[in-house]
């Protein structure tokens, strides 16, 4: 503490502030330190707390308390007994199998955890058990005390008719809609059409983008009234659906509240948070673009006055839509700490979690809003295990062979739960991390979010990353000109990736052709010292190569003298120059007398590897014996650009090589993601037009239709509800 009290001060300008309710003293730092409300040593909290949940928001919430002096006990499946969180904390306790129903949603399972451990409080974190009120009750009969509101709160404010009731009366600007639970599809139908299109259909008990659907038509409708109750029944054990006008172009964007048992209650700004997928989403900043002061203000004093009407104690979010005119729209209240709290961390310099430790305690809050500042600019990317080329991120699954951190870029943070050999599961969020970058400037903060995403190594999963860096560096995000619409307008046909301009694709084949010709020299040089080989008379200096691009072939000549590589590529010579310590993590080179860094992100041991040009691209090079090399080349991005080298011997023979011929797919439904099979609506011998649905699979907690791809007849069915497959496994064939 004493360090952690000595940084700080060196680094941060520190506001004492003291209230008359107890005789500690809270210390708020306006600063670009994490978690820099500092704790009183003389403020007594909790001496144990069980954290009810895992990964990055388990860590994250076990960082605080081990700042505070707070002992923690991780509660975790059998699958996460060798979890990060899990290891960072005090004790820990199993509450039971892989499947969340069967472990941190069992409530019996982390009750008992809860009474063996002999805490005194219990954190929920986000997700799980966080806005669940049977769980703070049984808590509360405990005696232990949950680190949230109390159940009146959870309850008003987890159900979104019932807070929008609560809204209305609070005077809060609310959507049109219905306000009642909808009970079947045709009574969705006709709510629809009294709305008017376009309706969005949400769970009443949702959150996180599970079980909402847009509908702009009839049909949409029903089918969004299916899968929306079939989500919310899976996710939230309650499949009651509302309806309500969908506010078309809107920006997302939330204000983060704090209040105590003693009446006070803040709103700490807010955070645009308008860059989703599928209602979810994926880039965060604080503050907003969009909103003057007068429009913050407004919405800040909404926020609390809708707190206030559920006497709020704890930490919570209140979401709103905003459309062109800045009008804004009560959304819904989340009751818990949010995924994207550190943005909202970085620019007032409070630790949340510490705030909501403090509150639980009984303790008042110790700032006034004068004293709540917007101090520089946070941005928050969430980085997934997704393929971002599929829907813009669908789930992959697999362990990671090796991670690092871009924690050498200055002023980034990333709050993770997993570790070089952690697995990503089928069973939880896929969720990597959170990285966020601060700034005094926005400019200064994307700037150091593209650092920090051209440093990050990943691998053993697909990743969102190469999505993550075309969004910050989009012309449109950069002027702040964003809806919860954009990647579906940027990306209307799906996320293809980086394209290359002229000049970046010499730089693909002629450092291609350099990396051919430097590994082409150790090897020889390797073959002569292992088997004491005379060495060559010359070695040879000047290689013909024939690099095979997706626009045709490129005849390219490369000089070597030492280090240097001179490759002339389409009438122009670039200069290449590195050592090529193929087994280093970061390579210097200078490519076209520009210096830069490649970072090693992939090799096995025949030769496969994929480097990152920090800042500027990216390439996979697949090493073969006679056949050469395949190349991929993109920013920040796997498989888009395929090159081989070759000699102009070996191109000459490669003609006559047959080619693969491509897999005929369309009469096999392939599972595009791992998941579990939910449903099968077909039977061996069933005649399927185009277009019908044939399964459901689910992934994350999220539903996936499959649909046939042409007519025809049902031959094989190769799974059954219940069944977990694997990304292309094949589920049904047709005749």
């Amino acid at each position: 503490m004493a360090a952690y009290r000595a940084c700080a001060a060196l680094r941060c300008t520190m506001l004492a502030l003291k209230h008359a309710a107890s005789r500690s003293t809270c210390i708020f730092a306006v600063s670009r330190v994490l978690y820099s409300t500092v704790h009183d040593l003389n403020e007594p909290t909790f001496d144990k707390i069980l954290i009810a949940n895992r990964g990055e928001i388990a860590c994250r919430i076990i960082k605080t308390c081990k700042k505070m002096g707070i002992k923690t006990v991780a509660i975790h499946s059998d699958v996460d007994s060798n979890a990060v969180h899990v290891k960072m904390a005090d004790e820990a306790s199993c509450v039971g199998p892989a499947p969340t129903n069967k472990s941190y949603l069992n409530l019996d399972a982390v009750i008992e955890a809860i009474q063996k451990s002999g805490v005194q409080a219990v954190h929920p974190g986000y997700g799980f058990l966080s806005e669940n009120k049977d769980f703070a009750r049984r808590l509360a009969a405990e005696g232990v005390t949950f680190i949230g509101p109390d159940t009146h709160a959870i309850q008003a404010m987890g159900d979104k008719i019932e807070s929008k009731l609560i809204a209305k009366n609070a005077k809060v600007n609310t959507i049109p809609g219905y306000d009642g639970v909808v009970k079947d599809a045709d009574e969705a139908v006709r709510i629809a059409r009294e709305i008017g299109y376009p309706v969005m259909i949400k769970a009443s008990a949702g959150g996180g983008g599970k079980g909402m659907r847009i509908a702009w038509d009839d049909n949409e409708t029903r089918e969004g009234f299916r899968f929306s109750s079939q989500e919310a029944a899976s996710s939230f054990g309650d499949d009651r659906l509302l309806i309500e006008k969908f506010i078309d172009n809107p920006r997302h964007i939330e204000i983060q509240v704090i209040g105590d048992k003693h009446g006070n209650t803040l709103w700490l700004n807010e955070r645009e948070c308008s860059i989703q997928r599928r209602n979810q989403k994926v880039v965060e900043e604080a503050p907003s673009t969009f909103l003057d002061p007068d429009t913050r203000r407004s919405m800040g004093e909404q926020a609390v006055a809708l707190a206030k009407a559920v006497n709020y104690s704890s930490a919570g979010t209140v979401e709103f839509l905003v459309d062109s005119k800045k009008n804004f729209y009560f959304l819904e209240m989340n009751t818990r700490l949010q995924v994207e709290h550190p943005v909202t961390e970085y620019i007032t310099g409070l630790d949340l979690v510490q705030e909501m430790i403090r509150v639980a305690k009984g303790y008042p809050l110790c700032h006034k809003q004068a004293d709540i500042p917007i101090n520089g600019w946070a941005i928050e990317c969430r980085v997934y295990a997704e393929d971002p080329y599929k829907s813009f991120g669908l789930p992959s699954i697999g362990r990671l062979s090796q991670y690092e951190e871009p924690l050498h870029v200055p002023n980034v943070r990333v709050d993770s739960g997993i570790q070089e050999g952690s697995d990503i599961s089928i069973y939880y969020d896929p969720m990597i991390s959170k990285l966020v970058t601060y700034g005094a400037s926005r400019a200064e903060a994307l700037q150091r979010m593209e650092e920090a995403l051209d440093g990050y190594i990943i691998r053993g999963v697909t990743h969102n990353v190469p999505l993550l860096r075309e969004v910050i560096i989009h012309p449109r995000f950069v002027k702040g000109d964003i809806t919860t619409n954009f990647l579906p307008e940027v990306y209307p046909d799906g996320f293809k990736g980086h394209k290359l301009v002229d000049s970046e694709r010499k730089e693909l084949v002629a450092t291609a052709a350099s990396i051919y010709v430097a590994s082409l020299l150790k090897a020889q040089r390797f073959v002569r010292s292992s088997t004491r080989a005379p060495a060559a008379k010359r070695e040879e200096r000047s290689w013909e190569l024939s690099v095979q691009l997706d626009d045709g072939t490129h005849s390219v000549t490369v000089s070597r003298a030492g280090s240097s590589y001179s490759v002339e590529v389409d009438g122009k010579t670039l200069s290449v120059t590195s050592e090529w310590n193929l087994a280093a993590p970061l390579l210097p080179v200078t490519i076209g007398g520009t210096p830069r860094t490649i970072q090693c992100l992939y090799r096995d041991a025949a030769g496969n590897m994929k480097i990152q040009y920090l800042g500027t691209a990216e390439c996979l090079i697949q090493y073969g014996c006679l056949s050469g090399y395949k190349v991929n080349w993109e920013k920040s991005e796997i498989l888009l650009y395929k090159i081989r080298v070759l000699t102009q011997l070996a191109a000459e023979l490669n003609k006559y090589m047959p080619e693969k011929v491509e897999e005929d797919t369309g009469n096999t439904i392939i599972a595009p993601m791992p998941g579990t099979v939910i449903s099968i609506a077909v039977a061996v011998g069933d005649e399927v037009s185009e277009g019908r649905e044939v399964c459901v699979i689910e992934a994350m907690k999220m539903q996936n239709s499959l649909m046939a791809t042409k007519s025809g007849k049902v031959k094989e069915i190769n799974y059954k509800p219940g069944n977990t497959v694997g990304e292309g496994d094949v589920l049904i064939e047709f005749e």
